[in-house]
This record gives structure tokens, sequence and C-alpha cells, in this order.
């Protein structure tokens, strides 16, 4: 029963955006985290506050890395793997060097 009510005081309709109610609408949403938007009794759409959106984003593009990961070592039998410490031994970097180097920004 607590997933129903939970989905009903998550709701609104969309006939409320239409009544000027937008702004007590995003506080409901940064306050409980989402909303469903409904129109014609069909979910329309779902309100996030920017926080959550970004950390479900970054989630989804972990789990798709990892996803990526799992599939190559899966697929890795027979090629001898190296590990960090024999790496960086190689291409003689140590953890100190690592530690101290300014962060690097991908775009």
């Amino acid at each position: 029963m607590a997933n129903v009510t939970s989905a009903i005081r998550n709701t609104v309709p969309i006939s409320q955006f239409n009544r000027g109610m937008a702004g007590k609408i995003f506080e409901d949403v940064k306050a409980t985290g989402a909303k469903v938007v409904m129109k014609n009794n069909v979910a329309e759409c779902v309100l996030l506050a920017p926080d959550e959106y970004t950390k479900l984003m970054d989630e989804l593009e972990n789990a798709k890395l990892l996803a990526i990961a799992n599939e190559r070592l899966a697929k890795n039998t027979e090629t001898q793997t190296l590990s960090e410490e024999d790496v960086m031994n190689e291409l003689g970097i140590t953890e100190e060097e690592i530690e101290s180097a300014d962060e690097v920004e991908f775009e």
C-alpha cells in the first residue's frame, strides 16, 4: 500500500502547470526528488531536481563502463594481464608521482 501512496504523492496533473502552480511543483520536486507529470491519465514526463538527475546519469555511465569492462575481461581469456604495479614499474611511474600530478580534465 505504501507504493500506491507514494505514487499518488509523486504524481502531478499537467493542469496544475496551467493554473500557475509550477513554482510550487518545482519546490516539491526539490524536496521529494521527483514528480511524474500526468496528462490524460498517462505519465507524460518525470521532473527531477538537477542534483538527482546528475546522480542518475553518473550511475548510468558507471554501469555502462562496468559492463564494458566485464565484457572485455570475459573476452580476454587468452591474453596475460599485468597488475597495476607491474605496469607502473615497467613505465617507471611511482605512486607519489600520480598523487602529485594535476587533475586531468577530459572533454
